[in-house]
C-alpha cells in the first residue's frame, strides 16, 4: 500500500509541473498558440480551429495521434513558439508568421501592407509562386506549413480614429510588424512592438494610442472595452496576416506517411472554415464595438492606396534591400495584385 501510495503520488507530482499525465501516449503532440482558449464550437475561431483539426486528425488515425492544445501562451511565451517549432521541441502552433521575422527575414512578407488587400487574393498565394516559395523556405528552415490562414485587420483607438495615414501623426500605435511599423513611422507616428495578447494592457494605462490587429483579435482580447474608435477591414484592408497553422518537420518527418497525409489534408481542409470565419469576424467586430459605444469607420479605394502608395516608398522597398531573397519573394508576390 505505501509503494502504491509513492507512486501515485509521484504521477500527481509529474502531472502538476508539467500538465501533462505522468504515462503519457508518445504519440501525443502538443499545439500551443497565443490566442483565448475555448471549445471546438465556441470561441476564437482560431483555437477552435487547432480544435477542430485535432479532432479530425485524431478520427481519421484512429487514436494512434492524440493531441494537447495550450492556449494563451500557457505552454511557452509567444514569441519562443517559432524556434520551438524548429527545434522541434513543440510540435504545432497558429503562429502569425511576421512574428518570426526577426529570425527568418523573407517571414516578415506576411503581414507586408497593402501587399494583399482582399480574402480572394490571399487565397491564391499557396498555389502561387510566392506560396511555394515560402513552403520550401520554411521547409529549409524546419518548418511545416499545415493550414493557411489569412486574416484582415482593423484599427483600435483609444481618442482618435486612424483611417489615413496622415492620422497617424502624433499618435503611439503597434502596427504588429517591422514594415507596418515603417510605415507608421513614415505617417509619423511612434510605433510599439509587442504581441496581441498585451495590446489590452498598452491600451488601458495609455502606453498605446492605437493598435492595428485582426478582427479576431479585436474581439478576441476585448479591446473595445479600452477604445472609442474602430476601423474595420470590412470588404478591404491593406492590414493583411498570415497566420498558419504550423508543424514541426522535426516531428514531421519521424511520423509514417498515412499520418502525414493525414495531417496535411486535413490542414488543407480546415482552409475554408478559417477564410469563412476570419469573414464572419470581419462584420461581428463593428456590431461589438458599436455596441460598447465606439465609432465605425471603413476604409475606402482612396484609404487602401494613400497606404500602399506609402508602402511601396518605405515598407516595400526596405524589404526588398534585405536580401536577394526578400526581392525575389517580393517580386513573385506582386505577381498576386
Amino acid at each position: 500500500m505505501r509503494r502504491n501510495f509513492l507512486i501515485g503520488t509521484l504521477a500527481a507530482a509529474i502531472l502538476a509541473c508539467t500538465g501533462t499525465p505522468a504515462f503519457a501516449d508518445a504519440n501525443v503532440l502538443k499545439i500551443s498558440h497565443q490566442f483565448p482558449g475555448g471549445t471546438i464550437d465556441e470561441g476564437d475561431f482560431r483555437d477552435r480551429l487547432t480544435r477542430k483539426f485535432a479532432a479530425e486528425v485524431e478520427k481519421r488515425t484512429k487514436g494512434t495521434l492524440k493531441f494537447q492544445i495550450y492556449p494563451g501562451s500557457s505552454l511557452m511565451k509567444t514569441n519562443a513558439q517559432f524556434s520551438a517549432i524548429r527545434r522541434g521541441a513543440l510540435d504545432l502552433t497558429l503562429y502569425p508568421l511576421p512574428y518570426a521575422g526577426g529570425e527568418v527575414a523573407e517571414l516578415n512578407i506576411g503581414l507586408m501592407p497593402g501587399l494583399v488587400t482582399s480574402y480572394a487574393q490571399a487565397a491564391t498565394w499557396k498555389n502561387a509562386e510566392v506560396g511555394k516559395a515560402m513552403t520550401a523556405l520554411l521547409a529549409e528552415k524546419g518548418v511545416i506549413i499545415v493550414s493557411w490562414v489569412w486574416q484582415a485587420g482593423g484599427v483600435a483607438s483609444r481618442n482618435a480614429p486612424l483611417i489615413n495615414p496622415e492620422d497617424a501623426k502624433g499618435m503611439k500605435v503597434r502596427g504588429g510588424s517591422r514594415e507596418m511599423d515603417m510605415i507608421l513611422k513614415a505617417a509619423g507616428a511612434a510605433v510599439l512592438s509587442l504581441p496581441s495578447n498585451e495590446i489590452y494592457a498598452a491600451m488601458q494605462t495609455g502606453a498605446a494610442d492605437a493598435a492595428m490587429t485582426s478582427s479576431t483579435s479585436l474581439i478576441s482580447f476585448r479591446l473595445e472595452e479600452v477604445s472609442k474608435h474602430l476601423t474595420t477591414g470590412r470588404g478591404q484592408a491593406y492590414w493583411f496576416m498570415l497566420e498558419p497553422l504550423l508543424m514541426s518537420k522535426q516531428v514531421f518527418d519521424k511520423l509514417p506517411a498515412d499520418q502525414q497525409k493525414t495531417i496535411m489534408d486535413v490542414g488543407a481542409e480546415l482552409e475554408k472554415f478559417g477564410a469563412e470565419q476570419a469573414k464572419i469576424d470581419d462584420k461581428v467586430v463593428a456590431d461589438i464595438y458599436t455596441k460598447a459605444g465606439a465609432k465605425i469607420y471603413d476604409l475606402d479605394a482612396n484609404a487602401i492606396k494613400k497606404w500602399q502608395a506609402l508602402a511601396r516608398e518605405t515598407a516595400w522597398k526596405d524589404y526588398a534591400e534585405k536580401s536577394p531573397g526578400c526581392a525575389k519573394m517580393l517580386q513573385l508576390a506582386e505577381k498576386t495584385l
